[in-house]
């Protein structure tokens, strides 16, 4: 009796050390989960519905619900002017804009190439309803101006929609007649919105281009305008993302360039004044010359 209660108790004490064993493995697994679901929270970024596009849309077509789909995005990484659904809401609390407005069946049309799986922009499509033209690409209070250019003037035909130049004048100014032309900069930075006829900035190949649009303000337009009429115009392209500011006053002119001095001005000798008086010979009245007296 003795040995069977012996062999009992032994076989309690293996069981209750088995299960301390085992209790103890499954809170060793369990705090392992909870660290790893705690790394993953942690590493888990706040994210939102953006519209991208199903395939690769050009220029000019008109952008529609079958075109694009949602893609969860980072919050801290939203480029400016996607869209966004819902709708993100403006600085000042309003609802934000949407890029198909409800109760409307105006479409926007698409300003610049987006690739499959790129987010739709404000900037790369037009306003619901409008087409991807010049006036598409003006911004509020600003005008398009047209500039002759060619091979030469034009960058050689490497200017493309979007890209920002220096405008340069080239002629003789009224009232000078030292020193020959000048080549003065009038504009700066000044962002070209077509090229010919076309605002499509996705050309393949550099063309030489005739005429270029630019958008100005209307005062650059005045300036634009005269300049023109009066004299040459160039374009210098300038580089992407470039925020230098440039000296409005750089000009120069043909003997600063070439280093040549002014000639010194030689005034030429002056004769001496002559004076003459009237003598009478008889009944005759003759002129004769004589040295005027020195005053």
């Amino acid at each position: 009796m003795r040995m069977v209660f012996g062999l009992v108790l032994i076989l309690g004490l293996g069981l209750a050390g088995f299960a301390v064993y085992m209790t103890k493995g499954y809170f060793s697994d369990y705090q392992a989960e909870k660290q790893r679901l705690e790394a993953i929270a942690n590493s888990m970024v706040e994210t939102v519905n953006v519209f991208v596009v199903k395939n690769k849309v050009t220029y000019g077509s008109k952008l529609t619900k079958d075109d694009v789909r949602l893609q969860q995005w980072p919050v801290d990484s939203l480029p400016d002017g996607v869209f966004t659904f819902p709708a993100a809401e403006t600085e000042d609390g309003k609802p934000g804009e949407d890029l198909f407005p409800k109760d409307s069946d105006k479409l926007r049309a698409v300003l610049r190439t987006m690739e499959a799986g790129e987010p739709v922009l404000a900037i790369k499509v037009t306003a619901p309803g409008k087409d991807a033209g010049i006036t598409s690409r003006l911004s509020p209070g600003m005008r398009a101006f047209a500039i002759k250019v060619d091979a030469s003037s034009g960058v050689s035909g490497f200017l493309r929609p979007g890209d920002n130049v220096d405008v340069y004048w080239t002629g003789r100014p009224p009232n000078r007649n030292a020193g020959g032309n000048i080549t003065k900069l009038i504009e700066s930075g000044v962002a070209l919105i077509a090229i010919d006829q076309s605002a499509n900035d996705d050309i393949g190949d550099a063309n030489i281009a005739r005429t270029v649009t630019v958008e100005a303000t209307p005062q650059q337009v005045a300036s634009l305008a005269q300049a023109q009429s009066t004299g040459r115009l160039s374009l210098s392209l300038v580089g992407v993302g470039d925020a230098t500011v440039i000296d409005s006053s750089i000009e120069v002119d043909q003997t600063t360039l070439l280093d040549i001095e002014d000639a010194p001005v030689v005034e030429e000798a002056k004769e001496p004044e002559k004076c003459y008086r009237v003598v009478r010979r008889g009944t005759e009245r003759i002129e004769v010359e004589y040295t005027c007296p020195k005053q």
